[in-house]
């Protein structure tokens, strides 16, 4: 039996005054929340750069960080423009085509066939067609762009507070570079302002937790890719309206489980307007696009999961949705991405220090999840 310290006065005022402490740190993040967040997101960024600068670093054998850093953002602005380039006139194209689309179909009230005319009028009734078909077109983004550089204007010309904010992002980039070149002198900063009692074991967690979000991101931000292109060439196949820009937009939702599903809504309201501007039949444009999913579906499931991500996290999937309902609803779309691993991880640690299930490995739940790079470095 375990022998529980009794309640003396010191203790409990030590136990209020700690409770007091969070409490008041916590109120103090939330007065100063408006200037931590561009600090906030340097960090992510800067989280996230951090890998090329050291792989830069060792590359090149550079000894100081600042080539190294200057390097990371080169590669960054070359990679975006890059995509820009091959993927931005397709999408201009894809637009365009979409938008003479939508108008024919606002305007033409011919039924498709084996579709019940209710269901084209329910969709034309809640679904402003004429407003969705303006924000496609080119003068509508003009007019986004002049009012952005109008609003800037009035930022310029505006209030002290407003032009404060601006400064506040712009520092972001400061923020990013000045984390960049002392990235691990920083990190040993916050270990020891960790109390030397706990700092093994909240090290530890730590380094557990920051190993797997690696490998579990690197894996699944490489299906997500990969599942994103297959999509876009399935879609061009088939003839879809809109086929690269739904097929990226299905690749990103694959970064949260299941939620690809989601892609299927749009690809029904895609398969009517086609099938209502080109004639074809509803039903086996809508049949060609299921069976790019189930293909797309096979090929993740039995040949790109298993060599990037190996066993994942081997939860249940009654689990898996409700690790992402509990994390979605704390943390909205973040928490959802993070849902898996964090779950994992959790889960592994009330086995080993609740249970006392010490042969259970916390990190090795998801390390499996590593990218084959990984592990043939």
């Amino acid at each position: 039996m375990v022998d529980r310290q009794p309640y003396t006065f010191d203790r409990v005022i030590r136990i209020l005054f700690g409770v007091v402490s969070v409490v008041g740190l916590f109120y103090l993040v939330y007065i100063l929340r408006g200037a931590l967040l561009p600090f906030l997101v340097a960090w992510i960024v800067a989280y996230m750069l951090n890998p090329l600068v050291v792989y830069n670093k060792r590359v090149f054998k550079l000894k100081g960080r600042v080539v190294a850093i200057t390097l990371a953002f080169l590669e960054v602005l070359i990679t975006i423009s890059l995509l820009c380039v091959l993927f931005l006139p397709s999408i201009i194209d894809e637009i365009a085509h979409m938008r003479e689309l939508l108008s024919e179909y606002v305007y033409n009230s011919s039924s498709i066939p084996f579709v019940p005319q209710a269901v084209h009028d329910f969709i034309r009734d809640n679904i402003n067609f004429s407003e969705l078909s303006g924000l496609l077109s080119r003068e509508q983004w003009l007019s986004i762009i002049e009012e952005s550089f109008s609003g800037a204007w009035g930022f310029i010309t505006g209030s002290v507070g407003e032009i404060i904010n601006i400064v506040s992002w712009l520092v972001v980039l400061l923020y990013i570079v000045f984390i960049l070149l002392d990235y691990d002198r920083i990190l040993c900063g916050f270990r020891r302002m960790i109390p030397q009692k706990y700092r093994p074991m909240l090290v530890s967690i730590g380094n557990d937790i920051e190993e797997s979000m690696n490998r579990y991101f690197r894996g699944q931000a490489l299906v997500a890719g990969l599942v994103g292109i297959l999509f876009s060439i399935g879609f061009l196949i088939v003839g879809l309206p809109l086929a690269i820009v739904l097929g990226l937009f299905i690749g990103v939702l694959n970064m949260v489980p299941y939620l690809q599903l989601i892609g299927i809504v749009p690809t029904i309201l895609l398969c009517l307007v086609s099938a209502s501007d080109t004639g074809t039949n509803f039903w086996l444009l809508f049949g060609a696009c299921i069976l790019v999913f189930i293909i797309v579906q096979i090929i993740e499931d039995v040949f790109i999961v298993p060599r990037v991500m190996g066993k994942v996290t081997g939860l249940n999937p009654a689990i898996i949705l409700l690790s992402l309902s509990i994390w979605g609803t704390l943390l909205g779309f973040v928490g959802m991405i993070i849902a898996l691993p964090l779950t994992t991880l959790c889960l592994s640690y009330y086995q080993r220090y609740v249970i006392g299930a010490d042969s259970v490995e916390p990190p090795d739940s998801l390390t499996d999840a590593s990218v084959t790079d990984d592990a043939q470095e």
